[in-house]
C-alpha cells in the first residue's frame, strides 16, 4: 500500500502544476469587482505573516486578508478534496461515472447539514460538518445496499446513486419548505448551489487538515487502487486487504466530501471530470493520478470562483453553476468516449 514513485515524472508536471497553483491563488486574490495590484496583495500578506510594516490602505488590507485570501484557499481545498474523492470512488467501484455527486454522497451531506441547521438534529451536539458526514455516510450505505440488491454491477451502482441523490435532494427540499423561514430558505438555496462568500479563516482550520489527511490516505493506498483496476478478486490475489482498504478509502472520500459540502454547498462535476482529465495527461497509475488530480482540482475551483465573480458585473454567480457549465460538456465527452470503446 505504500506509495513510491520517481521524482523525475513529478518534476515534469508536478513542479509546473505547483507554480500554476500559486499563480491561481494570486489571481484569486487580485481579480474581483475591485481589482487590486499584485504588490498590494504581497504587502498585505507580508504585513500579516511577518509584520513587514508596509503602508497599505486598511480597506484594501481587509478585503485581501479577511475575504479574498481565505475564500481562495477554501476554493483550492474544496477542489482538491472533491477531485480526490472522485479518484477514490472511480477506483473502488471501477466505473468512469462515479463521483460524490452522482453517487449521492453530496446530496446526503447536504441533507445532513440542512437537518442540523434548520431542525437542530443532534440537540446541539452535532455541528454542521458532523451532520454532513452522517448524511453522506447514510447516503453511500443506502446506495450500496440498493446497488447490491439490484445485481451489484457498477452500472447498477450509478443508477442507485442517481436514485439516492434524488431522494436526499427531495428530503432537503422538504425540510426547507416545512421548517425554514423565508430568510433561511433563500440563504440555504443559494448555499446549496455552491457559495464561497462566507469563507473565513476559521473554515480553513477544517478544510485544509481534512484534505491533507485524505491526500495522505490516498497516497498510502495508491498501489491498492491500482490493483482495484483489475477487480476485487485480482486485488485480493495480489495481497490487498480488500475490505479494510475499501473502508479506509470510502471513509476518506466521505469525510472530504462532507466537509466541503458543509463549507461551500453541493458542487457538481469536479470529482467526475478532473480525474478523467488527469488520466489523459499523466496516465492511470494512481501514484501520479492522486497528486495530479489534487492540484488540478484546486486550480479548477479557484478559476471557477474567479469566473463566478466576474461573469456578471456587480453580482456573484453560485460557483456550482460555473462548475456545471464546464463539467456538463466534460461529462458528455466521457459518455461519448465510453460509447466508442464498446
Amino acid at each position: 500500500m505504500a506509495a513510491g514513485s520517481s521524482l523525475r515524472p513529478f518534476a515534469l508536471w508536478g513542479l509546473p502544476g505547483c507554480c500554476l497553483l500559486v499563480a491561481a491563488v494570486l489571481a484569486g486574490v487580485v481579480v474581483g469587482e475591485l481589482p487590486l495590484p499584485v504588490d498590494t496583495v504581497m504587502a498585505v500578506i507580508g504585513n500579516n505573516l511577518w509584520n513587514a510594516g508596509h503602508a497599505v490602505d486598511p480597506i484594501d488590507g481587509g478585503i485581501i486578508w479577511n475575504y479574498r485570501l481565505p475564500r481562495t484557499l477554501i476554493a483550492a481545498a474544496c477542489g482538491a478534496g472533491l477531485a480526490l474523492s472522485g479518484v477514490v470512488l472511480q477506483s473502488i467501484v471501477r466505473n468512469a461515472l462515479a463521483d460524490p455527486y452522482l453517487l449521492g454522497v453530496s446530496a446526503g451531506a447536504s441533507t445532513g447539514a440542512v437537518a442540523v441547521t434548520i431542525l437542530g438534529v443532534g440537540g446541539g451536539l452535532l455541528g454542521i460538518s458532523a451532520g454532513a458526514f452522517v448524511g453522506a455516510s447514510l447516503a453511500f450505505v443506502l446506495v450500496a445496499i440498493l446497488a447490491h440488491a439490484s445485481g451489484g454491477g457498477s452500472a447498477q451502482l450509478v443508477l442507485a446513486g442517481i436514485a439516492g441523490s434524488q431522494l436526499f435532494n427531495a428530503l432537503t427540499s422538504f425540510i426547507i419548505a416545512k421548517s425554514a423561514s423565508a430568510e433561511q430558505a433563500r440563504g440555504i438555496m443559494f448555499w446549496l448551489l455552491g457559495n464561497l462568500s462566507g469563507a473565513r479563516w476559521d473554515d480553513i482550520g477544517l478544510a485544509v487538515p481534512v484534505v491533507a489527511v485524505g491526500f495522505v490516505i490516498c497516497l498510502w493506498c495508491v498501489r491498492a487502487m491500482d490493483a482495484f483496476s483489475f477487480g476485487v478478486s485480482s486485488a485480493a490475489s495480489l495481497g490487498v486487504a480488500v475490505r479494510k482498504v475499501q473502508i479506509v478509502l470510502i471513509g476518506a472520500a466521505t469525510l472530504m466530501t462532507a466537509s466541503m459540502v458543509s463549507l461551500v454547498g453541493s458542487i457538481s462535476f469536479v470529482g467526475l471530470v478532473i480525474p478523467h482529465a488527469m488520466r489523459f495527461l499523466v496516465g492511470p497509475r494512481h501514484a501520479r493520478l492522486v497528486p495530479a488530480s489534487a492540484l488540478a482540482g484546486a486550480i479548477f475551483m479557484i478559476a471557477a470562483d474567479v469566473a463566478s465573480r466576474i461573469l456578471i458585473p456587480g453580482q456573484v454567480v453560485p460557483i456550482g453553476v460555473v462548475t456545471a457549465l464546464v463539467g456538463a460538456p466534460g461529462f458528455a465527452l466521457i459518455l461519448l468516449q465510453k460509447r466508442r470503446q464498446l
